[in-house]
């Protein structure tokens, strides 16, 4: 089974579309598409993998088992985590520094709950 056939068959198994995959994922909507004729690059295979919770092995062939160990699941597979990961390929290196550091007083805030919730929830 090619890469392609099994990204298919794990779209079909949640009933979506590889057109709906893929701009969930940031992608052009064609994208899952173009990998019946090309390899994608190694970031882009482990996030399909992540999507699908699978090892990149599983998507290569290497693997007739789908199923990842429980402490390798990375459950930031979410939408937000998506979008979150696409919009900052587009930040300048300086941005991205910028960013971690907004990131992790975040974080740091919410292990010291020190974190209040802003009342808007489209942020």
């Amino acid at each position: 089974m090619t890469l392609f056939e099994r990204i298919q068959e794990l779209a079909k198994k949640r009933d979506k579309t590889l057109k709906d995959i893929s701009l969930e994922l940031g992608y052009s909507k064609n994208y899952l598409y173009t990998l019946q004729k090309q390899s994608p690059k190694a970031e882009n295979l482990q996030v399909i993998a992540d999507y699908f919770h699978v090892s990149t092995d599983y998507l290569l062939g290497r693997t007739s088992n789908p199923t990842l160990e429980e402490e390798s699941l990375d459950y930031n597979s979410t939408k937000e985590f998506f979008a979150i990961q696409r919009k900052s390929k587009r930040l300048t290196q300086k941005d991205q520094q910028r960013l971690l550091k907004i990131m992790e007083a975040t974080f740091d805030d919410l292990d010291n709950d020190d974190f209040e919730e802003d009342e808007d929830e489209d942020l």
